[in-house]
């Protein structure tokens, strides 16, 4: 092998377009006759909507709901017991449910012009009153989202695993209460789409930033009554995703009716403000949560109350179920414990629909538990990562069942927590301490550890109800008349490099040269179906796939080449892309001549499907893998202006073999930056009216290169038994555990004080606001 198979840190094939200014987006696409689009958005959250008022003279440029004929909303389905459907029209009629609620569509020359005719457009409205908050959402005599629901609930879970009076009655009871704020994505492309219909090939097309080509084609063409075979979907160089490209939306929709409607190619490329407070909002939860454990720490049984804001309707396909669901599910974190009680429920309020974010749920869940385990290790004095080695489940219980179920297919937790304590130098830090810093800043330091299923399989998404469930992951691998090797995958990067790493497995298993290995994805015209890119599935699913195609083409090349060379095809093996016995080679170049251009120098009997092999793949046990790791990190927070800077920062994580670690290390530096945001900076407030606040980058602070630090990334690698290769997911595993690790390093810092802040983000205001509340507490002491 040349050195560039699995475990290889190779250089991204896809950076040297990226880095050359040469990637392809959907705002690079140019079609001939190509007008741009401006949306007409609802100004209110909440509001009658009596009528539209479009200018003089402009019919068939301005199109409201009323012109839509036939065209269906968006309904995510599932078949969860209990949930309540939300019908998302594609333009309000009706009722306006958010701030940017889609009312109206602008189709102009430039994107200016379509702006201009935007601002003529005017809305006869009856404003009602806004619910913005999830908790009052649930009072009594709220103002009702969806009035035939008879409250805001889409749905409410209920687990309850052998909570009893003894575990109740447990010496140390530590309860928290944790709110996390919206946020929002910002990928560094937003949303964009171009539609037109190819006369040619007789497909509406729609070129769409998105991360799921075939479940947008789903979706718009259920949306416009089309058959599926009439919509080709088409996702170019995707500028991040995060969930946020993950579902159908609204304006796909809008663009494939006006591009059959108008008979000319359309497009929209979404703008900050829109990004900001009508598209991507994500992470909004608040946990009521208790932990039961005994003197020594140990954990006995853990109470939570979770609710979701879920915005005013579900997002297709995943639905509202999916983060209130899969709370209730993930609280037990890596912890052993036997009792287990937990209602989590997704709330509708009048604020713009919640997303699926980079590490789904875990993040507060993460939060939540974490906050549990520090408050634990100060009702009895320890460390806290003393608190968390006693509680987390050990390798020698691997597999292992947790009390939710979920099956950990192998890992050494403790080692991993061991390792960051160690990394972070805890000991030096206590020192530091004790001495004080000259300029009068505390320090803190805080962990935090976390399990991440991942490459959820048929089992487990059948048991969520969603209208389309993962099952035999496809790829199609092909030899070319020159031996070079194609490969086509259905899930689709935003970022992951899978151009490189599809084809590191596909050189490991054949051995052709990697330079000579074609990744091709993102085209529902020539990849196989999938439900793409989410949940850290494609190395599993899609590598997996693409083994097993290469493995099984391999296998029909070993069978020409075997006759070419007169060996008999048990005797031969496929290597360094050739077909070898133990005298003599063949290349695959000569086994594909053979098959396109000399037939008659084939085999009797050789397998008529040549040298293109469509193979599905799913893992042995296909209840998801389980990668792991810890974040240690070490601030300091000025009392003064409630400033926090963070020090150092280690993750020491273990997601299984590592096909690139050089990605890998790119993955969780990108997702711990984005968990720093979380942590320290980023939040979308919300009025009393449901207006949101933060509609600018002014208003909304993202992390820049100044907050973060040199994020030390330290692998370990415990295959799973049921993948190939021993891979378990790694893509969302950085944004999960920093939160939790800023709150405990926060208050580590600020002990002395006797300051405790739950929740994030911890912004100056916040951490000053806790300084002078607790003075005031030890003042009336």
């Amino acid at each position: 092998m040349s050195g560039k198979g699995v475990g290889a840190s190779v250089p991204r094939t896809e950076d040297d377009r990226f880095l050359r200014g040469r990637g392809q987006y959907v705002a690079d696409w140019r079609v001939p006759g190509t007008r741009e689009v401006a949306f007409v958005r609802s100004p209110v959250a909440h509001a009658r909507l009596r009528g539209v008022r479009v200018p003089e003279g402009c019919a068939g440029r301005v199109f409201t709901a009323a012109d839509l004929v036939g065209v269906k909303p968006v309904r995510a389905i599932t078949s969860i017991k209990g949930f309540k459907l939300s019908s998302e029209p594609i333009l309000a009629t009706g009722k306006l449910r958010f701030v940017g609620e889609i009312v109206a569509v602008c189709v102009a020359e430039t994107r200016a012009e379509a702006e201009d005719l935007a601002e003529q457009v005017e809305l006869d409205l009856e404003e009602l009153p806004a619910v913005s908050d999830m908790l009052e959402a649930r009072r009594p005599g709220a103002p009702l989202v969806h009035e035939e629901w008879g409250d805001n609930v889409f749905i409410e879970t209920v687990e309850d695993r052998g909570m009893t009076d003894e575990v109740l009655a447990a010496p140390l009871k530590i309860t928290r209460e944790i709110r996390t704020a919206r946020q929002c994505m910002f990928p560094m492309e937003g949303r964009g789409a171009l539609a037109f219909f190819d006369a040619r090939l007789r497909y509406l097309t729609l070129v769409s930033a998105t991360q799921m080509p075939h479940i947008v084609q789903l979706g718009v063409a259920d949306c416009l009554g089309l058959p599926d075979s009439a919509v080709r979907v088409i996702s170019p160089d995707v500028g991040g995703g995060f969930g946020y490209k993950g579902l159908l939306c609204r304006e796909e929709v809008v663009l494939g009716w006006l591009a059959q409607t108008l008979g000319h190619p359309v497009r929209w490329l979404e703008d900050c403000r829109e990004h900001l407070t009508a598209n991507a909002n994500c992470r909004e939860h608040h946990y009521v949560v208790t932990g039961y454990a005994t003197r020594e720490g140990r954990l006995l049984g853990v109470d939570c109350v979770a609710h979701v804001d879920a915005g005013a309707y579900s997002v297709y396909p995943t639905s509202a179920a999916l983060e209130a669901s899969m709370v209730a599910s993930l609280i037990p974190g890596p912890y052993d414990f036997r009792a287990y009680r937990c209602r989590s429920a997704a709330v509708a309020t009048t604020k713009c629909p919640i997303l699926p974010y980079r590490g789904v749920g875990r993040t507060g869940v993460c939060l939540a538990i974490e906050a549990v385990m520090d408050g634990i290790a100060r009702e009895i004095g320890v460390e806290p990562h003393e608190v968390r080695r006693r509680n987390l489940v050990r390798p020698e219980q691997m597999p292992y069942d947790n009390v939710m179920g979920r099956h950990f297919d192998g890992g050494d937790y403790p080692e991993s927590l061991r390792r960051a304590v160690e990394g972070i130098g805890l000991d030096a830090i206590r020192a530091r301490q004790a001495r004080g810093e000259p300029d009068g800043r505390l320090i803190g330091v805080g962990v935090a550890i976390f399990c991440e299923q991942g490459a959820h399989g048929t089992t487990v998404l059948a048991s969520w109800g969603r209208p389309v469930v993962p099952g035999w992951e496809q790829a199609i691998a092909r030899l070319t008349v020159d031996g070079d090797l194609e490969i086509r995958v259905g899930t689709h990067s935003h970022g992951q490099g899978h151009e490189t790493t599809f084809a590191q497995v596909a050189h490991e298993v054949l051995g052709v040269p990697f330079e000579r290995i074609r990744v091709m994805q993102g085209d529902t015209l020539y990849t196989p179906f999938s439900t793409a890119t989410w949940g850290s599935r494609s190395m599993v699913m899609g590598g997996g796939a693409v083994a097993e195609a290469c493995r099984i083409l391999g296998e029909r090349a070993k069978t020409i080449g075997a006759w070419l060379m007169q060996a008999d095809a048990a005797d031969v093996s496929v290597s360094e892309g050739c077909v070898t016995s133990a005298s003599a080679s063949v290349t695959l170049a000569e086994v594909a001549r053979a098959w396109y251009l000399q037939p008659q120098h084939l085999p009797p009997g050789v397998d008529t499907g040549g040298l293109e092999v469509t193979a599905g793949y799913r893992a042995k046990r296909d209840s998801g893998t389980f990668s792991y790791a810890t974040h240690a990190v070490c601030v300091a927070v000025d009392p003064g202006t409630g400033l926090v800077e963070i020090l150092d920062y280690v993750v020491v994580e273990d997601g299984g073999v590592l096909i690139n670690p050089m990605i890998v290390d790119g993955q969780i530096r990108g997702g711990t930056v984005q968990g720093i945001g979380t942590g320290l900076f980023e939040a979308v407030p919300f009025d009393a009216q449901g207006q949101p606040l933060a509609s600018t980058l002014i208003d909304y602070l993202l992390p820049g290169a100044a907050d973060v630090p040199e994020i030390r990334v330290l692998h370990m690698e415990t295959p799973s038994p049921n993948t190939t290769f021993g891979a378990k997911g790694i893509g969302e595993g950085g944004a999960i555990g920093p939160p939790a690790a800023l709150v405990s390093a926060v208050n580590d810092a600020l002990r002395p004080l006797g300051v405790e802040l739950q929740g994030v983000p911890l912004g100056p205001e916040r951490i000053l606001e806790a300084i002078a509340a607790a003075a005031r507490k030890g003042g009336d002491a």
